[in-house]
């Protein structure tokens, strides 16, 4: 940097010996500005931190070549550094995917992250030196500082960021472990997972079980139930009660047995005669009545060969007569708007028998048994027909003693988990536990013959009905 003469100002106003001693003043000021270059020097290099050195004849020296070798040997220092890192390295990663490091200060403690073998001192890195310019060509000095931050960027982060997603292990919450205590602690973390059984596989050759539709129907069949199922009626009736309605079921369960007809047209049966009641008050000598056209309109859409109008007249002992039969199926066509189609409980109940493996004869009559037990009872109406089905074959599988109780396959396939079923199970082993002592017969002498596996001699499981009485 050049030095420009400093042109004394003339001291205005000053006569006679002060004057001469201010020209002796000003020339001595002149002799030492000359003299002593610092001073002239620090008004052309305001804003330096440092010291000025090189300084000769009154003219600063910028000692170009002394600074770009210092930086050029950090330069080198640093690059060093960076190959001695990358031969120390013994993982091989992938730098496209490592994340670009945040920061000068994070490639350090990523680094020290990194496998180290242990017969060699690492090469201590250089740590960043603030470099102040003094040449007045600032451009140079400022890309060979940039050069030298770059370099560890390039050379030494991504990679210790690769080598960190490598080794980095994930960090666990205090709820993670706490719940894992909790499980070791139950025993529930060592336990299998069960396999959801395939239960259509044996049927995959067979076109009527209709193996590709067969889920998609039952999730249409648990969508709709509730549309058609009946609600609670029995304070709209003014003259019949639960007990009259349980007497008719009963007796159309003896009728249904001797017509020999089908599972299908009882349930339906009993859906038409629920129904029918939620929407028009029937007078109690009326009621039989209403069973028997029900089931005629049941037996008309589910089997082949229907009992005629006369048999029904006959078994009846002539309490009605033709007529009265074919107004009262009319009548309950029009409240019912000819809506047959429904999902009944006998439809879930084939389903989810197949699904409790092994579906054995005796574990099939057992689940009917409570199934019948439950339709014929009106405390079983506030469930759906889906979670009546359900808790038939949990209530059966507890009175069978089968291990486990209810299973993966079960839940998945009947849509309810053990603690939802309890209450409706409850409910159904309370009536096993009194149908031998009970004045309607017809289901519980059903179940007592040796054909149907005398199921309804067995004792009901007393864990359903302990829980029942503490509850």
């Amino acid at each position: 940097m050049a030095s420009r003469p400093i042109v004394p100002q003339q001291v205005r106003g000053i006569t006679g010996a002060e004057g001469v001693a201010g020209g002796a003043v000003n020339k001595q000021t002149k002799k030492n500005a000359a003299g002593d270059g610092r001073s002239r020097r620090a008004l052309g290099d305001i804003g330096n931190l440092v010291n000025v050195r090189g300084v000769a004849d009154g003219k600063p020296q910028p000692h170009r070549p002394l600074t770009r070798s210092f930086c050029a040997q950090l330069l080198a220092n640093a690059q060093a550094a960076a190959a001695a890192e990358n031969n120390k390295k013994n993982v091989c990663v992938n730098v496209d995917k490592a994340p670009v490091p945040d920061g000068n200060n994070a490639a350090p403690k990523r680094a020290a992250a990194a496998p180290k073998p242990a017969q060699k001192k690492p090469t201590a890195k250089p740590k960043p030196v603030e470099v102040i310019e003094i040449s007045p060509d600032a451009e140079d000095a400022v890309q060979v500082k940039e050069k030298k931050d770059k370099v560890p960027v390039n050379n030494i982060d991504k990679k210790a960021t690769a080598g960190e997603g490598s080794s980095k292990k994930k960090a666990h919450s205090l709820t993670s472990v706490l719940t894992a205590r909790s499980k070791a602690a139950c025993g529930i973390s060592n336990k299998p997972k069960e396999e959801i059984v395939d239960i259509d596989a044996a049927d995959a050759n067979n076109d009527l079980a209709g193996v590709e539709y067969v889920e998609d129907i039952y999730k249409f069949y648990k969508s709709v139930e509730n549309e058609s199922r009946p609600h609670d009626y029995m304070h709209l009736q003014t003259d019949i009660n639960e007990k009259m309605r349980a007497i008719l079921i009963d007796w159309l369960i003896d009728v249904h047995q001797k017509f020999e007809l089908s599972a299908e047209a009882l349930y339906l049966t009993i859906n038409l005669i629920d129904r029918f009641l939620c929407v028009k008050i029937v007078p109690r000598r009326e009621l039989q009545l209403l069973g028997m056209s029900a089931m005629l309109i049941a037996t008309k859409y589910e089997e082949i060969w229907p009992p005629e109008v006369n048999d029904l007249v006959c078994i009846a002992d002539r309490a009605y007569s033709h007529e009265q039969i074919l107004i009262m199926e009319k009548t309950i066509l029009g409240k019912l708007e000819w809506t047959l189609t429904v999902p009944t409980t006998y439809v879930f109940l084939a389903r989810f028998i197949k699904a409790s493996i092994p579906d054995d004869e005796k574990m099939e009559n057992m689940v009917y048994f409570l199934a019948e037990l439950g339709v014929m009872h009106y405390e079983s109406i506030r469930y759906c027909p889906s979670m009546v089905a359900a808790s038939a074959v949990y209530a059966a599988r507890c009175t069978l003693n089968k291990t486990p109780t209810w299973t993966d396959t079960l839940k998945f396939h009947t849509g309810y988990s053990e603690a939802q079923l309890m209450e409706c199970a409850r409910l159904l082993a309370f009536f096993h536990s009194k149908a031998a002592e009970s004045r309607l017969q017809v289901v519980y002498r059903k179940y007592s013959n040796s054909q149907r596996g005398a199921v309804a001699l067995l004792p009901a499981p007393q864990t359903l009905l302990a829980a029942a009485a503490s509850v």
